[in-house]
C-alpha cells in the first residue's frame, strides 16, 4: 500500500495553486458584494448633529448651504424643517 492514499503522484505547482486560490477568493468576494443589501443613504442621524426643529437666532435650515427643498438636507437624514437648525449649519 502507498502512504499517499488516493494521490496519484501528480503535483500541483505553486503557480496553479495561487491562481486557483485567487480566482476562488475573487469569486467569493464578488458573490458577497452582490448579496449585500444597498444602504439607503450615507447621511448622519439627526441626533448626531443636534438637530432641532426651531431656529437658533437667524440661523435656519432654509438659509443653510446644505438645505434641499422642500424638507431635506444634504448631510442629515430624515425630514428637516425649514425653520430647523443643527451644528452643521453653514450660511449660504
Amino acid at each position: 500500500m502507498s502512504d499517499q492514499g488516493s494521490f496519484d503522484g501528480q503535483r500541483v505547482s505553486r503557480r496553479d495553486f495561487l491562481f486557483t486560490a485567487a480566482v476562488g477568493g475573487g469569486a467569493a468576494l464578488g458573490l458577497s458584494l452582490v448579496a449585500a443589501p444597498a444602504h439607503a443613504s450615507n447621511k448622519m442621524p439627526q441626533k448626531a448633529v443636534k438637530y432641532q426643529a426651531t431656529p437658533k437666532g437667524n440661523a435656519r435650515c432654509d438659509n443653510c448651504s446644505l438645505w434641499q427643498t422642500p424638507s431635506a438636507c444634504k448631510l442629515v437624514d430624515g425630514t428637516i424643517e425649514a425653520s430647523g437648525w443643527c451644528v452643521l449649519y453653514h450660511q449660504k
